[in-house]
């Protein structure tokens, strides 16, 4: 049972780390030029929100998200009660972090933080709560003015920022053990897979981290 939920953590993980690199490269647009990046947001926010594809993968997405986390809270009281197994299958070269001790610690400011962006933003989008969304020109919803107006705010933009700094650690150790759960054991291996959830780690957190900060100082400086 132990084995089947690090692998069901595993494959949700390895999906959740995919839909981020897309959707940090949809966001980027955000850096675009002014007068590019509203209109060129807008339609790629409607184009999203219409496409039956996107619309089933989003679903996915929300299952994904719950299964990981339920799966996460499992593994952590087992370890809690067993006290020695760790969040994946590790061979004797693997040695322990403090990241890989507190995988659950990270994962609940990563919560907390999905938790307050999606009622920022998915709820206000979809249902309207908190605020109306107005349409721009092309009679689409204004998800750029939304995005703007929010990162005009100094506390959700520090808050932004400040939460990457977990999610960028809980990827970079989950990233590599999701690929040693799933069967990875050769070390040359696991050195490139190391090294390629560094970078991945530090491209998501930086990227993430870069959007507010450049709209805050667009908007406000």
């Amino acid at each position: 049972m132990l084995f089947f939920r690090k692998y069901v953590l595993a494959v949700t993980g390895l999906f959740l780390c995919l839909f981020l690199l897309i959707h940090l490269c949809g966001n980027l647009i955000l850096l675009l030029p002014q007068e590019y990046a509203h209109s060129l947001y807008n339609l790629y926010s409607h184009t999203l929100a219409e496409n039956i594809f996107i619309k089933a993968v989003s679903f996915i997405l929300y299952f994904a998200i719950a299964l990981h986390t339920y799966m996460a809270i499992a593994i952590t009281l087992k370890n809690s009660r067993s006290q020695g197994v760790e969040y994946a299958l590790k061979d004797n070269r693997e040695v322990s972090t403090w990241t890989s001790q507190n995988m659950g610690f990270l994962g609940f400011f990563i919560l907390l933080f999905i938790v307050i962006h999606m009622a920022n933003f998915w709820a206000k989008i979809k249902f309207g709560l908190g605020g109306s969304v107005y349409n721009d020109s092309n009679g689409y919803k204004d998800v750029y003015l939304l995005t703007t107006t929010l990162f005009r705010n100094p506390f959700y933009v520090i808050f932004y920022c400040v939460l990457m700094v977990p999610l960028g650690a809980h990827l970079n150790h989950g990233l590599s053990s999701a690929f040693k759960t799933l069967g990875v054991y050769r070390l040359s291996h696991i050195r490139i897979i190391d090294c390629s959830a560094k970078i991945f780690s530090f491209f998501i957190t930086i990227g993430f981290v870069l959007i507010p900060i450049v709209i805050f100082i667009r908007e406000v400086l």
